[in-house]
Order: structure tokens, then sequence, then C-alpha cells
């Protein structure tokens, strides 16, 4: 395997952390506050309309719609929060990846001097 297609194989798998880490991060925030605001008054609205004796037919919709759009409030969100996350999770991992291989050219700069000091002195 050559070292364009080591690099290849590394961007892949990079780029699958990354979406994965992303994935996670939307999951566990998708519904904000402001969601959760939304989706306690759609349900004060409806009980309201219940107590009031509003007809099924008028509730029903109103409860729907609501429904509807706090689904949909979650959903841009989370688009929203997995494209920022995905930026974030690339740069931090291809930063680790570049400080890896720059301690790893470290070391071997290390060894290598190492090595030709073991040969001069002996």
């Amino acid at each position: 395997m050559d070292e364009t297609e080591e690099r290849e194989l590394i961007n892949q798998e990079i780029e699958r952390l990354a979406v994965q880490r992303a994935k996670q991060r939307t999951y566990a925030s998708r519904w904000n506050l402001d969601t959760a605001i939304f989706a306690f008054a759609i349900l004060a609205l409806v009980i309201i309309l219940g107590f009031q004796q509003v007809r099924i037919e008028v509730v029903a919709p109103v409860a729907v719609v609501g429904l509807g759009f706090v689904w949909l409030s979650g959903w841009w969100q989370a688009r929203k929060l997995y494209r920022q996350f995905h930026d974030e999770e690339l740069f931090t991992l291809r930063r680790e990846l570049k400080k890896s291989d720059l301690k790893s050219e470290e070391s071997t700069i290390e060894e290598m001097v190492q090595e030709a000091m073991r040969k001069r002195f002996k």
C-alpha cells in the first residue's frame, strides 16, 4: 500500500468518525429549550380549548399542527447543529492527526540521531 492510498484511508476514517461524533452530539442537543417551551404552549392551548368546551374538530387540528411545528423546529435545529458539529469534528480530528504526525516525525528523527551516534561511538 503506497502513501496516497494510506492517506486516503486515513481521510475516509476521519470523515466517518467526524460524521459519527457529529450525529451523537446533534442527537443529544436536538431538543432545546425553545422547542420544549413551544410544545408546552401547544399542550396548554389544547387543554384550555378542551376545558372551554370547544369542539374536537377544532382542538384536534390545533394539536396536530402544533406537534408538526414542534417536530419541524426540532428537525431544523438538528440539521443546523449537525453541520456545525461536523465541521468542528473534522477540524479537531485533522489537527490531532497532524499533531501525531509531527510527534512521530520527531521521534523518528530522534531515533535516527541516536542510531548515528551509536554507530559513530562504536
